[in-house]
Protein backbone atom coordinates (compact mmCIF):
# COMPACT_ATOMS: atom_id res chain seq x y z
CA UNK A 1 0.00 0.00 0.00
CA UNK A 2 1.46 3.36 -1.00
CA UNK A 3 2.01 5.92 1.74
CA UNK A 4 2.56 9.62 1.25
CA UNK A 5 3.17 11.52 4.44
CA UNK A 6 5.49 14.01 6.08
CA UNK A 7 7.26 12.86 9.25
CA UNK A 8 8.43 15.90 11.22
CA UNK A 9 11.65 15.20 13.10
CA UNK A 10 12.47 18.71 14.30
CA UNK A 11 11.00 22.20 14.09
CA UNK A 12 13.40 24.62 15.84
CA UNK A 13 15.35 27.28 14.02
CA UNK A 14 18.84 28.37 15.11
CA UNK A 15 18.58 27.19 18.71
CA UNK A 16 16.82 23.99 19.82
CA UNK A 17 14.51 24.16 22.82
CA UNK A 18 13.29 21.72 25.46
CA UNK A 19 10.45 20.75 23.13
CA UNK A 20 11.87 21.35 19.65
CA UNK A 21 14.80 19.61 18.03
CA UNK A 22 16.76 21.15 15.20
CA UNK A 23 15.29 20.66 11.71
CA UNK A 24 14.62 17.32 10.09
CA UNK A 25 11.78 16.21 7.80
CA UNK A 26 11.18 12.88 6.10
CA UNK A 27 8.81 12.71 3.15
CA UNK A 28 7.48 9.21 2.55
CA UNK A 29 6.48 9.04 -1.10
CA UNK A 30 5.17 5.58 -1.92
CA UNK A 31 8.20 3.30 -1.49
CA UNK A 32 10.80 6.07 -1.19
CA UNK A 33 11.99 8.28 1.65
CA UNK A 34 13.42 11.76 1.14
CA UNK A 35 15.12 13.35 4.15
CA UNK A 36 15.21 17.15 4.14
CA UNK A 37 17.62 19.31 6.16
CA UNK A 38 18.93 16.92 8.83
CA UNK A 39 19.98 19.18 11.69
CA UNK A 40 21.79 18.15 14.84
CA UNK A 41 20.06 15.27 16.63
CA UNK A 42 18.27 13.95 13.54
CA UNK A 43 19.50 10.38 14.01
CA UNK A 44 17.93 10.21 17.48
CA UNK A 45 14.72 11.82 16.25
CA UNK A 46 14.54 9.18 13.52
CA UNK A 47 14.66 6.50 16.20
CA UNK A 48 11.89 8.20 18.17
CA UNK A 49 9.74 8.54 15.05
CA UNK A 50 10.25 4.96 13.89
CA UNK A 51 12.31 5.97 10.86
CA UNK A 52 15.20 3.70 9.87
CA UNK A 53 18.24 4.39 7.72
CA UNK A 54 16.81 1.81 5.29
CA UNK A 55 13.91 4.22 4.69
CA UNK A 56 16.18 6.82 3.09
CA UNK A 57 16.65 7.10 -0.66
CA UNK A 58 17.54 10.79 -0.94
CA UNK A 59 18.88 13.51 1.32
CA UNK A 60 18.11 17.11 0.31
CA UNK A 61 19.93 19.97 2.05
CA UNK A 62 18.68 23.49 1.39
CA UNK A 63 21.81 25.26 2.70
CA UNK A 64 24.76 24.83 5.02
CA UNK A 65 23.74 26.55 8.22
CA UNK A 66 24.18 24.19 11.13
CA UNK A 67 20.53 23.81 12.09
CA UNK A 68 19.89 22.39 8.61
CA UNK A 69 22.95 20.22 8.09
CA UNK A 70 24.90 19.25 11.23
CA UNK A 71 22.99 15.97 11.42
CA UNK A 72 24.41 14.85 8.08
CA UNK A 73 27.45 13.27 9.70
CA UNK A 74 25.42 10.97 11.93
CA UNK A 75 22.84 10.11 9.28
CA UNK A 76 25.46 9.21 6.65
CA UNK A 77 27.39 7.11 9.13
CA UNK A 78 24.18 5.33 10.14
CA UNK A 79 23.41 4.58 6.50
CA UNK A 80 26.82 2.91 6.31
CA UNK A 81 26.56 1.15 9.67
CA UNK A 82 23.21 -0.37 8.67
CA UNK A 83 24.51 -1.27 5.19
CA UNK A 84 21.53 0.21 3.40
CA UNK A 85 21.15 -2.01 0.32
CA UNK A 86 19.86 0.58 -2.15
CA UNK A 87 21.41 3.75 -3.60
CA UNK A 88 21.22 6.93 -1.53
CA UNK A 89 21.59 10.28 -3.32
CA UNK A 90 22.47 13.58 -1.65
CA UNK A 91 21.47 16.97 -3.09
CA UNK A 92 22.90 20.21 -1.69
CA UNK A 93 24.19 23.58 -2.99
CA UNK A 94 27.38 23.02 -4.94
CA UNK A 95 28.85 26.14 -3.35
CA UNK A 96 28.82 24.23 -0.02
CA UNK A 97 30.77 21.24 -1.31
CA UNK A 98 33.51 21.76 1.27
CA UNK A 99 30.96 21.64 4.08
CA UNK A 100 29.38 18.47 2.71
CA UNK A 101 32.81 16.84 2.45
CA UNK A 102 33.64 17.74 6.05
CA UNK A 103 30.33 16.39 7.32
CA UNK A 104 30.49 13.22 5.26
CA UNK A 105 33.94 12.46 6.60
CA UNK A 106 33.69 14.17 9.99
CA UNK A 107 35.10 11.13 11.82
CA UNK A 108 36.53 7.72 11.03
CA UNK A 109 34.04 5.02 10.02
CA UNK A 110 33.79 2.09 7.66
CA UNK A 111 32.25 3.23 4.40
CA UNK A 112 30.04 0.42 3.11
CA UNK A 113 27.46 2.39 1.10
CA UNK A 114 28.24 4.63 -1.84
CA UNK A 115 26.44 7.93 -1.30
CA UNK A 116 25.84 9.49 -4.72
CA UNK A 117 26.60 13.21 -4.62
CA UNK A 118 24.35 15.29 -6.88
CA UNK A 119 24.97 18.95 -5.99
CA UNK A 120 22.66 21.76 -7.09
CA UNK A 121 23.94 24.85 -8.88
CA UNK A 122 20.95 26.08 -10.88
CA UNK A 123 17.17 26.12 -10.99
CA UNK A 124 15.53 23.15 -12.65
CA UNK A 125 15.05 19.36 -12.52
CA UNK A 126 17.45 17.28 -10.42
CA UNK A 127 16.06 13.79 -10.87
CA UNK A 128 13.26 11.97 -12.65
CA UNK A 129 11.81 8.67 -11.47
CA UNK A 130 8.68 6.77 -12.37
CA UNK A 131 6.90 8.44 -9.48
CA UNK A 132 8.07 12.06 -9.51
CA UNK A 133 10.34 14.76 -10.82
CA UNK A 134 12.51 16.49 -8.19
CA UNK A 135 13.19 20.16 -8.90
CA UNK A 136 15.16 22.94 -7.18
CA UNK A 137 14.73 26.72 -7.05
CA UNK A 138 17.10 29.33 -5.67
CA UNK A 139 15.94 31.19 -2.56
CA UNK A 140 17.02 34.45 -0.87
CA UNK A 141 19.20 33.90 2.21
CA UNK A 142 22.60 35.21 3.34
CA UNK A 143 24.18 31.94 2.13
CA UNK A 144 23.23 30.10 -1.06
CA UNK A 145 19.99 28.22 -0.46
CA UNK A 146 17.65 26.13 -2.60
CA UNK A 147 14.12 24.88 -2.06
CA UNK A 148 12.88 21.57 -3.41
CA UNK A 149 9.69 20.49 -5.19
CA UNK A 150 8.32 17.07 -6.15
CA UNK A 151 5.90 16.80 -9.06
CA UNK A 152 4.07 13.59 -9.83
CA UNK A 153 3.26 13.00 -13.52
CA UNK A 154 -0.37 13.48 -14.42
CA UNK A 155 -2.35 10.29 -14.88
CA UNK A 156 -5.87 9.43 -15.98
CA UNK A 157 -8.97 8.64 -13.95
CA UNK A 158 -11.38 6.12 -15.46
CA UNK A 159 -15.03 7.27 -15.46
CA UNK A 160 -17.50 4.40 -14.86
CA UNK A 161 -20.43 6.15 -16.56
CA UNK A 162 -18.43 6.73 -19.76
CA UNK A 163 -17.05 3.19 -19.71
CA UNK A 164 -20.60 1.87 -19.45
CA UNK A 165 -21.85 4.17 -22.20
CA UNK A 166 -19.17 2.84 -24.57
CA UNK A 167 -19.62 -0.78 -23.49
CA UNK A 168 -16.11 -1.09 -22.07
CA UNK A 169 -16.06 -3.52 -19.15
CA UNK A 170 -14.04 -6.23 -17.42
CA UNK A 171 -10.55 -6.91 -18.85
CA UNK A 172 -11.15 -4.38 -21.61
CA UNK A 173 -10.78 -1.56 -19.05
CA UNK A 174 -7.17 -2.56 -18.48
CA UNK A 175 -6.59 -2.99 -22.21
CA UNK A 176 -7.77 0.50 -23.10
CA UNK A 177 -5.59 1.94 -20.33
CA UNK A 178 -2.54 0.13 -21.69
CA UNK A 179 -3.17 0.56 -25.40
CA UNK A 180 -4.89 3.97 -25.51
CA UNK A 181 -7.83 2.83 -27.64
CA UNK A 182 -10.08 -0.16 -28.16
CA UNK A 183 -12.62 -0.83 -30.91
CA UNK A 184 -12.77 2.81 -31.94
CA UNK A 185 -13.07 4.06 -28.37
CA UNK A 186 -10.16 6.21 -27.18
CA UNK A 187 -8.85 6.45 -23.65
CA UNK A 188 -9.87 10.13 -23.64
CA UNK A 189 -13.46 9.09 -24.34
CA UNK A 190 -13.74 7.14 -21.07
CA UNK A 191 -11.42 8.99 -18.68
CA UNK A 192 -10.22 12.37 -17.50
CA UNK A 193 -6.86 13.79 -16.47
CA UNK A 194 -5.90 12.97 -12.87
CA UNK A 195 -3.58 15.73 -11.75
CA UNK A 196 -0.35 14.51 -10.19
CA UNK A 197 0.41 15.54 -6.63
CA UNK A 198 2.87 18.32 -5.83
CA UNK A 199 4.97 18.84 -2.71
CA UNK A 200 7.37 21.68 -1.90
CA UNK A 201 9.93 22.27 0.83
CA UNK A 202 10.95 25.88 1.45
CA UNK A 203 13.35 26.79 4.20
CA UNK A 204 15.38 29.87 5.11
CA UNK A 205 14.48 32.65 2.69
CA UNK A 206 12.99 36.07 2.25
CA UNK A 207 9.99 36.37 -0.06
CA UNK A 208 11.30 35.93 -3.60
CA UNK A 209 10.33 34.45 -6.97
CA UNK A 210 11.69 31.07 -5.89
CA UNK A 211 9.17 30.80 -3.06
CA UNK A 212 6.26 31.25 -5.47
CA UNK A 213 7.72 28.94 -8.13
CA UNK A 214 8.09 26.17 -5.55
CA UNK A 215 4.68 26.69 -3.93
CA UNK A 216 2.60 27.02 -7.12
CA UNK A 217 -0.34 24.61 -7.05
CA UNK A 218 1.10 22.44 -4.29
CA UNK A 219 -0.93 19.86 -2.44
CA UNK A 220 1.43 20.36 0.52
CA UNK A 221 3.87 23.19 1.22
CA UNK A 222 6.31 22.85 4.11
CA UNK A 223 7.66 26.33 4.74
CA UNK A 224 9.62 28.20 7.35
CA UNK A 225 7.88 30.84 9.44
CA UNK A 226 10.70 31.77 11.77
CA UNK A 227 9.16 35.04 12.94
CA UNK A 228 5.77 36.46 13.78
CA UNK A 229 4.57 39.42 11.74
CA UNK A 230 5.51 42.04 14.32
CA UNK A 231 9.15 41.05 13.78
CA UNK A 232 9.10 41.38 10.00
CA UNK A 233 12.11 43.73 10.12
CA UNK A 234 14.19 40.96 11.71
CA UNK A 235 12.89 38.46 9.15
CA UNK A 236 14.02 40.61 6.23
CA UNK A 237 17.36 41.39 7.86
CA UNK A 238 18.21 37.74 8.52
CA UNK A 239 16.68 36.23 5.39
CA UNK A 240 13.55 34.62 6.81
CA UNK A 241 9.75 34.66 6.56
CA UNK A 242 7.02 35.59 8.99
CA UNK A 243 3.89 33.49 9.53
CA UNK A 244 1.81 36.01 7.59
CA UNK A 245 4.24 36.14 4.67
CA UNK A 246 4.35 32.35 4.39
CA UNK A 247 0.55 32.15 4.51
CA UNK A 248 0.05 34.85 1.89
CA UNK A 249 2.48 33.08 -0.45
CA UNK A 250 0.54 29.84 0.09
CA UNK A 251 -2.79 31.56 -0.52
CA UNK A 252 -1.63 33.26 -3.71
CA UNK A 253 -0.09 29.99 -4.96
CA UNK A 254 -3.17 27.85 -4.42
CA UNK A 255 -1.62 25.59 -1.77
CA UNK A 256 -4.03 23.01 -0.35
CA UNK A 257 -2.20 22.12 2.91
CA UNK A 258 0.22 24.56 4.53
CA UNK A 259 2.72 23.28 7.11
CA UNK A 260 4.47 26.00 9.10
CA UNK A 261 7.75 25.18 10.85
CA UNK A 262 11.28 26.43 11.79
CA UNK A 263 10.21 28.58 14.72
CA UNK A 264 12.42 31.02 16.61
CA UNK A 265 13.00 30.16 20.27
CA UNK A 266 11.77 33.64 21.20
CA UNK A 267 8.12 32.55 20.86
CA UNK A 268 6.29 30.37 23.37
CA UNK A 269 2.76 30.28 21.93
CA UNK A 270 2.59 28.17 18.74
CA UNK A 271 -1.09 29.04 18.30
CA UNK A 272 -0.10 32.59 17.38
CA UNK A 273 1.48 31.31 14.15
CA UNK A 274 -1.86 29.82 13.13
CA UNK A 275 -3.75 32.99 14.08
CA UNK A 276 -1.46 35.15 11.97
CA UNK A 277 -1.59 32.73 9.04
CA UNK A 278 -5.39 32.82 9.09
CA UNK A 279 -5.37 36.60 9.45
CA UNK A 280 -3.29 36.70 6.25
CA UNK A 281 -6.19 35.08 4.42
CA UNK A 282 -5.07 31.47 4.07
CA UNK A 283 -8.19 29.28 4.16
CA UNK A 284 -6.80 25.84 3.29
CA UNK A 285 -5.72 23.08 5.62
CA UNK A 286 -3.13 24.41 8.05
CA UNK A 287 -0.68 22.65 10.38
CA UNK A 288 1.66 24.29 12.85
CA UNK A 289 4.29 21.59 13.04
CA UNK A 290 5.68 20.02 16.20
CA UNK A 291 8.34 17.37 16.63
CA UNK A 292 7.39 13.76 15.75
CA UNK A 293 4.19 14.82 13.99
CA UNK A 294 3.00 12.81 10.98
CA UNK A 295 1.08 14.74 8.33
CA UNK A 296 -0.54 12.82 5.44
CA UNK A 297 -0.59 14.46 2.04
CA UNK A 298 -4.09 15.49 0.95
CA UNK A 299 -6.03 13.04 -1.15
CA UNK A 300 -5.81 13.64 -4.87
CA UNK A 301 -8.19 16.21 -6.28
Amino acid sequence: MSVRELVVLGTASQVPTRHRNHNGYLLRWDGEGILFDPGEGTQRQMLRAGVAAHDLNRICVTHFHGDHSLGLAGVIQRVNLDRVPHPVTAHYPRSGQRFFDRLRYATAYRETVGITEAPVDADGPLARTGGYTLEARRLSHPVESYGYRLVEPDGRRMLPERLAAHGVRGPDVGRIQREGSLGGVSLEDVSEVRRGQRFAFVMDTRLCDGVYALAEGCDMLVIESTFLDEDERLAVEHGHLTAGQAARAARESGVRHLVLTHFSQRYTDPDEFERQARAAGYEGELTVAHDLLRVPLPKRR
